[in-house]
């Protein structure tokens, strides 16, 4: 079975996941381009079991439909490394794309909140557009 890390930029936060992602996406929604200070958020779903190393601390956001997201970040860099929803914390859990430093990394197949997505942004030929979140 696959194993992949993702680390934080100093190392001190790490998640470790098991097998292929459910799935990789992208977020243009504004609250993800503020959180990333990118123009967007590149996601991985995982599903459990996932193994944290270090620290994190914790900031919850409340999104447009009241589902409730718990975002971890390194307390010592402040990279943001994954985030769980609320009530699916067993489940799986969202890291971030960029924390695998894996060039080779799947591409996204889904793109969220299109309706906020940066004009010159251009995303690979087959991925499926939102115009906000399909959930």
């Amino acid at each position: 079975m696959t194993k992949r890390t993702a680390s934080c930029s100093c190392g001190q936060l790490s998640i470790e996941v098991q097998g292929e992602s459910l799935g990789v996406g992208v977020c243009h929604c504004l609250a993800c381009q503020r959180r990333t200070g990118s123009v967007f958020a590149a996601l991985a779903c995982f599903a459990a079991p996932f193994r944290v190393i270090g620290n994190a601390t914790e900031y919850v956001r409340v999104g447009d439909q009241g589902t409730k997201y718990t975002f971890r970040f390194c307390p010592v860099c402040g990279t943001n490394l994954f985030h769980t929803e609320e009530g699916c914390e067993l489940s799986y859990v969202n890291v971030a794309v960029g924390a695998f430093a894996d060039p080779s990394f799947p591409a996204p197949q889904d793109s969220v909140y299109e309706c906020r997505k940066h004009s010159w942004v251009q995303l690979p030929p087959g991925t499926q557009g939102y115009e906000k979140d399909p959930t």
